[in-house]
């Protein structure tokens, strides 16, 4: 993965850049990191993708959340490839670049792998959303057909104009697509599906070339070239073989061990390169075997995640049965008790049965006995009657026996009554326990009743108890073989977690490593960036004693702007350093708050020096030793940045307070306002603009007249390019013609909208500043258009110089960027017309650098470079014209010398015919200066006062804003 990081942190870099190539870069960058992961993830499909349906079926396998998941990926996949075909495609489309140009071919040469993955993924992805429809409801897939809709018309669209583009016709055969997407919903439309296939011509093919010599070959070969052997080239012979002949008759032993040295290297580098894919190959295979023992540690934690929940429900289901057995105990005393009841009251009714029949027993006996009584009064009757007859006989007798009688008469009647109130109290005893025994009769009923319903009731509960102990048997048998394989799952896994902590602790230690390198690494850009910014610095600081930057020159206001930018990026690079000092895991902040101060640092310290040469002397000498210091200053932080010893300790401080004081120059150098009447100023506006606006139209005829002179004098490569200079002239007059034309306009809505009731020359007279502006923007422009026109005419007549187009190409695009600063400034940020105006500016850069452009590709074909041959020459000789050159070096110099002496002059004359006195220079204001393009030409004293260059008044009044400067 340590290629992959590489790639994040070079995207991010590049997309730090706000260029068209930095973002295609990025992109880039994105695009193969995406495929890395993919393929790292899906080992199974081959990095071109080329996979068989058995392949890609395999590789989603059989779990529908894999396949889901893989669609999404091929998904992710597609879409980066498309947003880079779609960049590329529109950055063509915006720039100047074609197809078969060498700028367009380095744009697309990465399409063509972009063409062939995308034939496949499209495969890819109607393939899985069939498989996935076939399994899933179509709901559930409406987002998937959504984005395939999508991706299908964005694939089309690419195809049908990659396929119409001449540099592809000759590299690859794009397929054509179907005209509308697959039905997924119709499972029959799979076997319409054709898979498209991208076809590549053999190298062997004639390739058709095109009869223009212009057009470069194609920068890509996409057929695989083996590398060529490294052959020894045939060796010029340097002047001293000339001069002396060939050592050794021609050849040397030196050659033969030269070419033994080359040979040896081949094949060292040969096995290198052998060893480093052996080497890849073995960390693939490692990768590999690390992601397949994750995925099944995975898996085993998996396992014994389940086993765990597993455990947990026996264990529940076993305290549920131990309550359901308590819950028996308590059931089966309960039963034991009620038939400990039952047998009691069984017993009870028993006893009560034998005691009923012993009082029937009773009953019968004194039944028996009440018999025998009136048996006994019977015969008592009788003896009575014998007595009566043997009365006189027997009277004593009779006596005694009658007193006998009575006797054994009150003996009975007390027997009887005695055996009555027995009776009378066993009847109602007997009354009592038929009552009693009733009672019991029903109580044993229900206890019967009760007795049947506890039996079945125990009868089932026995079932259920030996169905639960059975149960129960078996799972405790489960359970003793769940708790073995546990057991032995928990020792495996002490033992993988073992093996994982050993290697969680290698990976730890190479975190510990990664996290080094990580700090290393961020350390190292931080390095690299300060390099970077000291070479900006340096390169500033060289161009303050570079004689071609003296006629450089730069505006007050500018430099003020320029100051302030750079004071706030100081403030960015005090906090990006803070953060730094606090994360050093992360120094994004601080690279891209040091990449900004370099820049508007070099910035300041270059548009300082510039300002210094329209200067007065004093001004001047501060402005240019305060320069030195910031740039002596920065370099002595970006040092302190270089070391880790000293990085605490850096401190911008110090650059701020110098950079204070360049803003604090440049504001006392801005101009004052010009002297006009206020109530002149609306007048003048317009008639500054009329003038500019004929001034235009008059470039625009004399630039035809000499196009058609130059068609009758001249023919050739000659005509060619002066046609192509005066053609980018005429495009760049019209531009600048559309955007006078939107500056009037834009003035005369912002003058609408904020005069209210006054006038507009009381609006002009309120804003006096401002007006002063644009009249001065306005004279610049038709001043570089004039002049602009007689450096074309002097090229085109050969009796001019290319550089002096070049830099009225840049003077006049900085010319129209002040007329288009001094017309937004009080504008309406939603205005219509500020958008048509801001694309008129953009529209004059374009056009001024295919000035340049077609100027310095004429003078690239025209003029003649001497070859500078010495062949010829002897030793004296070249000893002679060694000489010569350096007296013409010190020539130079002294002339240089001079020059700059004159150029002094000439700009105290340039104050003095403005209108400015001497000692008020100091209020003086600078002419334009563009940050692209410093250069600005001389002022000309000799020419009429129209011709000449005004002096730009300044915005004032108004915060100085950031002007990009017209490239």
């Amino acid at each position: 993965m340590r290629h992959h990081s590489s790639l994040v942190e070079i995207g991010k870099l590049w997309a730090h850049l706000h260029d068209k190539y930095g973002q295609l870069v990025a992109l880039y960058t994105k695009l193969l990191c995406t495929k890395m992961e993919f393929h790292v993830k899906h080992m199974e499909i081959p990095p071109n993708l080329e996979a068989t349906d058995e392949v890609l079926e395999r590789t989603a396998g059989t779990d529908i959340n894999n396949v889901f998941q893989l669609t999404v990926e091929v998904f992710d996949y597609m879409d980066t490839e498309l947003r880079l075909a779609e960049t590329v495609l529109r950055q063509l489309n915006t720039s100047i670049a074609i197809s078969t140009l060498t700028s367009g071919q380095c744009r697309l040469a990465p399409l063509i792998q972009v063409i062939q993955d995308c034939s496949h993924l499209y495969h890819f992805t109607v393939k899985l959303l069939f498989k996935l429809h076939a399994c899933l409801p179509a709901d559930t897939l409406q987002g998937h057909r959504d984005r395939f809709h999508d991706q299908f018309h964005s694939l089309k669209t690419f195809f049908n104009k990659a396929r119409d583009m001449l540099y592809f016709k000759r590299l690859i055969q794009i397929p054509k697509l179907p005209d509308s997407p697959p039905n997924f919903l119709h499972a029959a439309s799979l076997a319409k599906h054709v898979k498209p296939v991208v076809v590549i011509p053999d190298e062997d093919e004639p390739e058709q070339q095109d009869d223009d010599d212009d057009d470069p070959e194609p920068l890509i070969e996409v057929s695989d070239v083996s590398t060529p052997s490294i052959q020894a080239q045939p060796q010029q012979m340097d002047i001293f073989d000339q001069t002396f002949g060939p050592p050794n008759g021609g050849f040397d032993d030196r050659d033969l061990q030269i070419e033994s040295l080359k040979r040896d290297l081949e094949l060292l580098r040969a096995e290198l390169e052998r060893v480093k894919a052996e080497a890849q190959r073995y960390i693939t295979q490692l990768k590999s075997q690390i992601n397949s023992l994750e995925a099944e540690l995975e898996e085993q934690r998996a396992q014994k995640q389940r086993a765990l929940v597993e455990n947990e429900q026996l264990r529940m289901e076993l305290e549920a049965m131990r309550r359901r057995n308590a819950e028996y105990d308590s059931l089966q005393t309960t039963f034991i008790e009620a038939e400990k009841r039952a047998q009691a009251t069984e017993q009870r009714y028993n006893k009560l049965k034998e005691k009923h029949t012993e009082l029937v027993t009773s009953h019968a006996e004194l039944l028996r006995k009440s018999a025998d009584t009136v048996k006994m009064l019977s015969a008592t009757q009788q003896t009575q009657d014998e007595v009566e007859r043997t009365k006189q006989q027997l009277s004593f007798e009779v006596d005694r026996i009658k007193q006998e009688a009575d006797m054994k008469l009150e003996e009975q009647k007390f027997e009887m009554e005695k055996l009555r109130r027995e009776l009378e109290e066993k009847l109602a005893e007997i009354s009592r326990i038929k009552a009693t025994l009733q009672s019991s009769e029903q109580t044993s009923v229900q206890m019967n009743s009760s007795m049947t319903a506890l039996q079945a009731e125990k009868e089932r509960l026995m079932r259920s108890v030996s169905e639960k102990e059975a149960e129960l048997s078996s799972l405790r048998q489960a359970a003793q073989v769940q708790q073995s394989s546990l057991q032995q799952e928990r020792e495996r896994n002490s033992r993988e977690l073992g093996e994982l902590q050993g290697k969680l602790q290698d990976k730890a230690s190479q975190e510990e490593l990664l996290k080094q390198k990580l700090l290393e690494e961020q350390f190292a850009l931080l390095q690299g960036t300060v390099t970077e910014a000291e070479n900006i610095i340096q390169d500033a600081v060289a161009k303050l004693d570079d004689p071609l930057h003296i006629r450089c020159t730069s505006s007050p206001d500018y430099l003020v702007s320029r100051a302030e930018s750079t004071l706030t990026s100081i403030d960015k690079l005090k906090k990006g350093h803070a953060e730094y000092l606090t994360n050093m895991n992360d120094a994004g902040a601080l690279l891209r708050a040091l990449t900004q101060f370099s820049h508007l640092a070099a910035d300041t310290i270059v548009n300082g020096s510039a300002t210094a040469h329209m200067a007065p002397t004093d001004h001047a000498d501060k402005l240019t030793e305060n320069c030195r210091t910031c740039a002596t200053e920065s370099l002595q932080f970006l040092k302190d940045l270089k070391t880790k010893i000293t990085l605490q300790k850096a401190d911008p401080a110090f650059i701020r307070v110098i950079v204070q004081k360049i803003l604090h120059l440049g504001q006392e150098l801005r101009p004052k306002s010009m002297d006009i009447r206020q109530d002149e100023l609306g007048d003048l506006v317009d008639k500054e603009m009329a003038a500019t606006s004929a001034a235009i139209e008059e470039a625009v005829r004399r630039i035809d007249e000499m196009m058609n002179q130059a068609r009758k004098d001249t023919s050739g490569m000659k005509l060619e390019v002066n046609e192509r200079i005066l053609n980018s002239c005429t495009d760049l007059m019209k531009a600048i013609r559309m955007l006078v034309v939107a500056s009037t306009d834009l003035q005369k809505e912002i003058v609408e909208g904020g005069r209210g009731a006054a006038t507009i020359k009381e609006f002009y007279a309120r804003n006096s500043r401002w007006t002063e502006g644009l009249i001065s923007a306005a004279k610049a422009v038709g001043w570089g258009a004039t002049e602009m026109v007689e450096s074309a005419d002097k090229v085109v007549l050969h009796t001019g110089k290319y550089e002096e187009l070049i830099v009225c190409s840049h003077e006049i695009a900085a010319s129209t960027a002040q007329l288009v600063a001094a017309s937004k400034v009080k504008a309406d940020r939603n205005s219509k017309k500020l958008s048509t105006l801001q694309q008129a500016s953009r529209l004059v850069n374009e056009m001024a650098a295919n000035v340049v452009a077609s100027t310095k590709t004429g003078q690239e074909h025209l003029e003649e470079k001497d070859t500078m041959d010495f062949s010829g020459m002897s030793l004296i000789k070249l000893k002679k014209e060694e000489m010569e050159s350096q007296v013409k070096v010190l020539e130079l110099e002294s002339q240089l010398e001079n020059e700059r002496l004159r150029l002094g002059e000439l700009r105290k004359k340039h104050y003095v015919l403005a209108g400015v006195p001497l000692d008020q220079v100091s209020e003086g204001n600078g002419e334009t200066f563009s940050t692209t393009h410093p250069v600005s030409m001389s002022p000309k004293p000799t020419k009429p006062t129209l011709m000449k260059k005004p002096a730009l008044a300044q915005k004032p009044n108004i915060p100085p804003k950031t002007m990009v400067s017209p490239r």
